[in-house]
C-alpha cells in the first residue's frame, strides 16, 4: 500500500457507503458544513429507487415519481441543489379505486384509508361495510392498552371498523408505499400520527376526525414531483457535493469495513472520541476514514456491520423486504382519446384478484411529460406485493401483457402500445411490521457504541423520500456533532 496523506484541514474524513437518495442526502450535509467527504456506490447508477429515464423520447421516472410535500426535507434538498424553480405538484389530485370490476373515486375525509364517518365511503363499500364502521359508535371505548406499544394497522382497524374497509382502502393504499400486507405492517411505525391519536380518542373515527381538523390548518399541495422526474435529484445532489469537493466513485462496492485498532474501540460500549478511526476496504482500495456512514440497504449494512457489531448486523438480518415490478407503457395520444378516465391513475385493493396493484396515468399526472412528444400517453402499472415474488420472475413480454389486460379490464384501453419498459425492483421496500420501531431502536443502540459509525436510509424511519432524507440528516448531523471530525488525522491509502 502507498499511502496519499488526506486533506485534514477541513475537520476529518467521512466516507458515506451508498449512492441511493439517502447516502446522497448525508454525503451533501456533510460537504455543505466543510467535511471531506467520499461516497462510494457498488453499482454504475446513483439514486437508488430515485431512476429517470426515457420512453420513445419522453422523459419518464423509473422508480419514484412523487415526494411528499408536507414533510419539508425532499423539498428543501431540491432548493438547494437548484431544482426549486422545477418542483411541480400533480397536476390532477383526483383518483380511483378499481374494486367490485369497477373504478370508483377515491373518497375523501380519510387518513390512509381510515374514515371518520361511514358516509365517506358511501360508493367504494357495500351497504353492510358502511354499516360496520357506523356500528362502532355502540362499541365500548377503545382501550389504550389495545394499542400497547404497537398494532398492527390492519387489525386495529378491522377490530374497530369491520375488514371491508381494510380490504377495499386501507390494503390499496399501504400496499402502494409499502408494497406490504396491512395485516403485518406497523400503525406506529406506518401511521404515526393516527397511532398517537388512537391512543387519546375512544373512537378510531374520532381519532381521524381529530387529525383533519389539523390537516384543514395545512396549505398547498400534499405532493410534489419535479420537472423532467423525480430521478433528476439524485444528480443534482452529485454535482452539488463534487462542487464542494466531495469525491463521488461509482461501480466501487465495500468488502469490509474495519475499525482501526488504537483508544477505545467502542466494542465494549466505550465511547472515546479518538478510538481510531476506520479502514473501509473495496476490491483495490482501502479508504482511512475519521467517520463512515452506511446508507445502503439492511442486508448489506448487515454484512458490513457483521464484524464489528455483530448485534446491529444480527438485528439488520432480520428486515425483510418486498419486491415490485414497473410497467411502463407509451401509446399514442389519438388512440386513447375518450378512453382513460380523468384523474391521475387508480389503486387496487388484493382482494379484488388482479395481478397489478396500481395504475398511474403519467401524462394526466404530470404536465412535464409532455415535452418529449405531445403525440404520446405515458402510463404505468405496478405489480408485486410483499410475499408476490412469482410474478416477478415473468418475462418482461408476459408483464407487460398482463399489464394490458388488467388495464383493458379496468379503463376499456384496446390499444397497443408503442414503447413499453419493464423496471424490477427487487428487495426494493422494507417491511414495517409490528415492533419495527424497537428494532430500530436496537439498532441504532448499536451501532452507537462505535464512534464515528452511524447508519441511514429507507429501513428506518420511513419509506418515502423525505423520511430517507430526514434519516441521513440525522446520521450525518450526529457524525458532525463526534469531536472525532474536529481532527481529521487518517490517511487514504490505496495500492
Amino acid at each position: 500500500m502507498n499511502a496519499d496523506t488526506g486533506d485534514t484541514s477541513r475537520g476529518g474524513h467521512v466516507v458515506v457507503i451508498g449512492g441511493g437518495i439517502a447516502g446522497l442526502a448525508a454525503a451533501h450535509r456533510l460537504a455543505v458544513a466543510g467535511r471531506r467527504v467520499t461516497l462510494l456506490e457498488a453499482t454504475t447508477r446513483l439514486g437508488g429507487k430515485l431512476h429517470a429515464g426515457e420512453i420513445a423520447g419522453t422523459r419518464v421516472d423509473l422508480g419514484a415519481e412523487s415526494m411528499l410535500a408536507r414533510r419539508p426535507e425532499a423539498t428543501d434538498l431540491a432548493r438547494a441543489v437548484g431544482l426549486g424553480d422545477r418542483l411541480q405538484p400533480p397536476a390532477t389530485a383526483s383518483a380511483s379505486v378499481w374494486t367490485r370490476d369497477a373504478l370508483r373515486p377515491m373518497p375523501k375525509g380519510h387518513v390512509m384509508g381510515v374514515p371518520g364517518d361511514a358516509a365517506a365511503l358511501t360508493g367504494l363499500l357495500s351497504a353492510e361495510g358502511l354499516a360496520r364502521i357506523e356500528h362502532e359508535r355502540d362499541l365500548p371505548p377503545a382501550d389504550p392498552a389495545a394499542l400497547g406499544d404497537d398494532v398492527a394497522v390492519g387489525r386495529y382497524v378491522a377490530d374497530r371498523l369491520g375488514r371491508e374497509v381494510v380490504d377495499r382502502l386501507v390494503e390499496p393504499l399501504l400496499g402502494g408505499v409499502y408494497a406490504g400486507d396491512a395485516y403485518r405492517i406497523s400503525m406506529r411505525a406506518a401511521v404515526p400520527k393516527l397511532f398517537e391519536a388512537a391512543r387519546s380518542h375512544g373512537s378510531l373515527t374520532a381519532a381521524v376526525r381529530s387529525l383533519q381538523q389539523e390537516g384543514r390548518r395545512q396549505t398547498g399541495p400534499a405532493f410534489m414531483g419535479i420537472a423532467g422526474g423525480i430521478g433528476t435529484l439524485p444528480g443534482a445532489v452529485a454535482d452539488a457535493i463534487t462542487a464542494r469537493g466531495g469525491e463521488i466513485l461509482t461501480d466501487t462496492p465495500v468488502h469490509a469495513l474495519i475499525r482501526h485498532a488504537g483508544g477505545d474501540t467502542g466494542r465494549s460500549g466505550g465511547s472515546g472520541a479518538r478510538a481510531g478511526g476506520w479502514d473501509v476496504r473495496t476490491g483495490d482500495r482501502v479508504l482511512r476514514a475519521d467517520a463512515v456512514i452506511v446508507a445502503t440497504p439492511a442486508w448489506s449494512a448487515s454484512e458490513l456491520l457483521a464484524i464489528e457489531s455483530p448485534a446491529a448486523a444480527a438485528e439488520l438480518a432480520t428486515v425483510e423486504y418486498a419486491s415490485m415490478a414497473l410497467v411502463t407503457l407509451a401509446f399514442r395520444r389519438a388512440e386513447l382519446e375518450r378512453v382513460l378516465p380523468a384523474g391521475s391513475g387508480f389503486l387496487v385493493p388484493p382482494v379484488d384478484g388482479r395481478t397489478i396493484k396500481a395504475s398511474t396515468f403519467s401524462s394526466q399526472k404530470w404536465k412535464w411529460t409532455d415535452e418529449g412528444s405531445d403525440d404520446l400517453v405515458v402510463l404505468r402499472t405496478s405489480v408485486g406485493r410483499y410475499g408476490e415474488e412469482e410474478y416477478l420472475h415473468r418475462e418482461d413480454a408476459d408483464l407487460v401483457s398482463v399489464s394490458l389486460t388488467d388495464l383493458a379490464h379496468a379503463t376499456g384501453l384496446a390499444a397497443a402500445p408503442v414503447a413499453t419498459e419493464v423496471t424490477r425492483w427487487i428487495g426494493g421496500l422494507p417491511q414495517y411490521p409490528v415492533g419495527h420501531l424497537a428494532r430500530v431502536a436496537r439498532i441504532r443502540d448499536a451501532v452507537a457504541k462505535l464512534p464515528g459509525l452511524r447508519v441511514c436510509g429507507a429501513a428506518y424511519d420511513g419509506v418515502g423520500i423525505p423520511a430517507t432524507i430526514a434519516s441521513a440528516r440525522r446520521a450525518a448531523d450526529e457524525i458532525l456533532a463526534t469531536p472525532t471530525l474536529a481532527h481529521g488525522t487518517q490517511s487514504d491509502e490505496r495500492e
